[in-house]
């Protein structure tokens, strides 16, 4: 899994209330989640379609205990489903919120349009990865320190 934490970009900022209309403070980090898949994601097959289940319901448990942890400490934040571009941990406004949009603008990686659906072409794992975000109202430093919080206990439980 590749984890990185970054300030928001000018999209972000822009379309907060179109996004997540509830928060009274701006945010203030993105936590990108790139998991790596064993086939490439470029074609939908109902095998690349057990993958991204799989893949989506790890990132939203180990999303949701960052989350927790940072509203424990009055923050605001929220995963974002990969499946719906909608928020979970707080209320939906008008927009969706793409990953593929936020890691290409965040990280630089390429995108392929496979069949109307856009995909990371990721430098190491191509195609074979999935990605998912989670915004917060709490500084970067937080952000990463929450993240690898709760690295530490899902290595500490062997899963």
């Amino acid at each position: 899994m590749q984890c990185t934490v970054h300030t928001p970009n000018a999209y972000l900022c822009t379309h907060q209330a179109a996004l997540l209309p509830d928060w009274q403070q701006p945010v203030a980090s993105v936590l990108v989640v790139l998991q790596p898949c064993p086939i490439s994601l470029f074609d939908r097959t109902t095998e690349t379609e057990v993958y991204k289940d799989l893949l989506r319901q790890q990132f939203l448990q180990f999303g949701e205990s960052i989350v927790r942890l940072l509203q424990r400490q009055s923050h605001h934040a929220t995963r974002f489903d990969p499946r719906t571009g909608l928020p979970i941990d707080a209320t939906a406004g008008t927009l969706r919120l793409h990953d593929v949009a936020v890691v290409r603008s965040l990280l630089g990686y390429d995108t392929l349009d496979c069949g109307g659906c856009l995909t990371i072409v990721h430098p190491q794992w191509q195609g074979a990865v999935y990605p998912a975000t989670l915004l917060s109202s709490a500084p970067p430093v937080t952000v990463e320190r929450a993240m690898q919080q709760v690295e530490n206990v899902v290595l500490a439980s062997g899963r």
